[in-house]
């Protein structure tokens, strides 16, 4: 039997592709070439053929083939293909006087043509065989079949085409949205409210293929972690590019008081409340956790109450491993630049470039990455031999001065004596989710655009002055392959079963303090143009939200259609003239009783303010009260009303903290309405604007100052990044979250002063100019009494105490 004609197959839409295996091939290679079809998402359906086992066994070397009818161009080719074969082949008409004595002597006959015609078994010799080859002609677009003929050749292909057509249909269904068909798990909300980690593991979480299946992903797009956490693809981005996107949501905040305002419990309170409760499609979007803060000061970062991410231990710990792969990235160029500048400081021009390019098996040759280095430095030679002395200089040597290396070690646990370690003059260590690699993972958009801002990272200044990159280093290639996994986003659930993506982790004081671009894009994909997509900002509205918009917005396209301001009777009462507040150390009694005086106070400067810092860009704002067990109605009453006063759309009481999704209804009901509000979303700035002007628009409209004062080290840094073509990049502040302010204890809304800019750095590849405001540190420290005196585990059952 002949294999259908593929230009059928090309009429009704569909590509074929022939596989041929070799003719010795085993039992075992023929199904591992069809396992291997079958796993291969691209194909959607299988036709094997399998020669006869007389065909296949037999030796056809010095055989007599009969054809007959042969006459025509499929004759040709058959019998220029069972020549090939080593057979002797006779043409034949049907009518041909000799046709039986041929057909005797013939060890197989061919019958082509779509005309009935049967040898008489007596003609044939023991053993030989009848082919029947039926002839399938295409007629203008229709397909005409011979249906007289008595074999099932045209039947054969014509089915063998319908099934492939089907199976094609089915997977082209399967690519389109699929709209949610979620299980929500049940809450019994116990009161009083037990420690985190107890409702966290009251909670049996969904596997989390199932829940990956009822939110519309298919079975290639994940990549399971256990069985609570898995990875996605951005293969789906490409698959539902077509899908309108949902609403997207922020969550910000007012400054807050060194104990944090729940954003993050309001997040998932907002999105248990969406989903669980109206059934509206909703994605929460988080970022992953730093060690430093878990064993420092704040224990987790799941959320709290019934209102968290589980499991909360596995949220917290670790995760899929994206933080250690890129403080192996991160950690990876430091060492590259060590030992590039030790091997430069020792070795000859011509040493270096034998041990760069080396003979492999007697052959030179530059690598890929290497070629790129070389076009950059208007070489075109790709002959290793061919470079002039100068250009092999040229080439070699980076000539970093050791008192301009600005890329820094990363470790993820607050460790001040770490400040004091230097490379040459330069301060060399970081926290991780200060590092440039963090950065490039929250706003990349994808694998090519993330090696491309791996490649440009600046780790610091030849002695003439020139940037050097990573590409330059020759170790962007490999960021990538470390970076590969830590690109997908890592999905989990809350407490009632609804999806959250946790990715990426920047700080909002020292980095852009946003999760990640990818997450955000992916889950406004999922959740259908009805859906909502609720994404957190770090700290409050005039850090995180302010990068949200400038930064996140600005590389990623997309728009907010609304903020959830969130905020506290206890921050308010701070802002209004309350005493300090500190981790571990008991409330003051002004915390704990009624002061509507002072929550007044907090309301008409701070929480007033960061309402006009959201409006500044254009978006509507609801206010979601975070609602603390010692709040009385006056005071929650008296925040409502002074937030609408304001300019908030609405502002509600939220109780998610104490009864789950339910508690954050009124929440969900304000945000609905706000986002079909109109929206005249705008950036505070213009990218072309000068650096400094930048700069001063964000100290004087978002933070309130008079103007800013720059450091001589700063004019310089910012005079050499206008020099190298940096200029238009945005602006990331890296300031105190404590106060509008540079100055922490400065509450409420601070007037008459001027924001010092002590030092301006750039962080090419993430796409961004960074300022140090004041006495900012990039190396918190960990606190007198930290955490981890908690944490402990049981080496029987393996589980986790003190975390939270």
């Amino acid at each position: 039997m002949f294999n259908f004609p593929e230009y059928l197959f090309l009429q009704v839409g569909l590509n074929l592709t022939q596989i041929c295996l070799p003719r010795e091939c085993t039992e075992d290679e023929i199904i591992e070439e069809v396992l291997k079809l079958n796993q291969d998402p691209r194909v959607h359906g299988v036709y094997l053929h399998l020669p006869p086992v007389f065909l296949t066994d037999a030796p056809l070397d010095g055989k007599t083939v009969v054809v007959v009818g042969g006459e025509g161009p499929l004759g040709i080719a058959l019998q220029c293909l069972l020549q090939r074969g080593g057979m002797f082949v006779h043409n034949c008409h049907r009518n041909s006087e000799g046709l039986e004595k041929q057909v005797m002597r013939a060890d197989a006959v061919v019958l082509l043509g779509a005309e009935r015609m049967d040898i008489p078994p007596t003609w044939l010799r023991p053993g030989a065989s009848v082919i029947h080859c039926v002839l399938i002609t295409c007629v203008s677009d229709e397909c005409e079949v011979d249906a007289s003929s008595s074999g099932v050749g045209a039947l054969t292909a014509v089915l063998r085409m319908q099934n492939v057509v089907q199976s094609s249909s089915r997977w082209a269904q399967q690519q389109q949205y699929r709209p949610w068909i979620l299980r929500s798990l049940k809450l019994q909300p116990l009161s009083p409210v037990p420690r985190d980690i107890e409702i966290s593991r009251a909670q049996t979480p969904k596997a989390i293929d199932q829940l990956a299946q009822e939110i519309g992903l298919l079975q290639e797009e994940t990549e399971a972690y256990g069985r609570t956490k898995a990875k996605v693809r951005l293969s789906l981005l490409d698959r539902l590019r077509e899908q309108p996107d949902g609403k997207y949501v922020l969550v910000a905040g007012i400054t807050p008081t060194p104990l944090g305002e729940g954003k993050s419990t309001v997040t998932i309170g907002l999105v248990q409340a969406l989903t669980a409760h109206l059934k509206l499609n909703s994605f929460a979007c988080l970022r992953q956790p730093s060690q430093g803060p878990t064993f420092g000061v704040k224990g987790g970062a799941a959320g709290g109450g019934y209102a968290q991410v589980i499991p909360m231990e596995e949220f917290n710990l670790h995760l899929t491993g994206d933080i250690h792969a890129i403080s192996a990235a991160n950690n990876l160029v430091a060492a590259a630049i060590d030992a590039r500048m030790l091997h430069e400081a020792t070795q000859t021009d011509k040493a270096l470039y034998s041990r760069l390019v080396p003979s492999v098996n007697g052959v030179r040759c530059f690598s890929p990455i290497q070629v790129a280095r070389l076009r950059r430095l208007g070489i075109n030679e790709t002959d290793p031999s061919a470079l002039t002395p100068q250009e092999v200089s040229s080439f070699v040597r980076l000539d970093l001065d050791p008192a301009k290396v600005t890329w820094q070690r990363v470790v993820d646990t607050n460790d001040r004596f770490l400040r004091k370690i230097t490379v040459g003059q330069y301060a060399f260590l970081h926290v991780i989710f200060v590092s440039n690699i963090m950065a490039i993972l929250a706003l990349t958009d994808g694998l090519g655009d993330m090696k491309t801002r791996l490649g440009r990272m600046v780790v610091g200044s030849s002695r003439s002055g020139q940037p050097v990159t990573a590409e330059d280093l020759g170790v962007s290639g490999a960021l990538a392959v470390l970076m590969k996994d830590a690109i997908k986003p890592t999905l989990m659930q809350t407490l009632e079963g609804t999806p959250v993506f946790v990715h990426a982790g920047p700080f909002a004081n020292i980095a852009h303090g946003n999760s990640s671009v990818l997450a955000d894009k992916l889950a406004l994909k999922l959740v259908g143009e009805d859906g909502f997509v609720v994404t957190e900002a770090g700290f409050g509205a005039d850090i995180g939200m302010e990068k949200f918009f400038n930064i996140k917005c600005r590389s990623s396209g997309l728009r907010p259609n609304v903020v959830v301001l969130v905020a506290t009777v206890r921050a308010l009462k701070m802002h209004g003239g309350g005493p300090n507040v500190s981790a571990g150390s008991p409330l003051p009694k002004e915390y704990i009783n009624e002061n509507l005086s002072l929550v007044a106070g907090g309301c008409s400067t701070n929480l007033k303010k960061q309402i006009e810092i959201a409006h500044l860009f254009g978006v509507p704002v609801v206010v979601a009260l975070n609602v603390f067990k010692t709040d009385t109605q006056a005071e929650i009453d008296l925040v409502c009303r002074i937030a609408k006063e304001s300019g908030a759309s609405d502002a509600v009481p939220c109780h998610h903290w104490a009864l789950g999704g339910r508690g954050s209804l009124d929440l969900a009901q304000a945000v609905k309405r706000a986002s079909n509000q109109p929206n005249h979303f705008q950036f505070l700035y213009n990218q072309e604007t000068p650096i400094v002007e930048k700069i001063r628009m964000i100290a004087q409209k978002v933070y309130g100052a008079d103007d800013i004062k720059l450091s001589v080290e700063a004019q310089a840094k910012i005079d050499y990044y206008n020099q190298q073509g940096y200029g238009n990049l945005p602006i990331c502040m890296a300031k105190t979250h404590l106060s509008l302010s540079h100055m922490p204890e400065l509450k409420g809304v601070p007037t008459g002063f001027t924001l010092p800019i002590r030092d301006v750095r750039a962080s090419v590849g993430a796409g961004f100019i960074y300022p140090l405001v004041g006495t900012m540190s990039t190396m918190p420290g960990l606190p007198t009494r930290p955490c981890f005196y908690d944490i402990d585990l049981d080496p029987v059952t393996e589980e986790i105490s003190g975390l939270f």
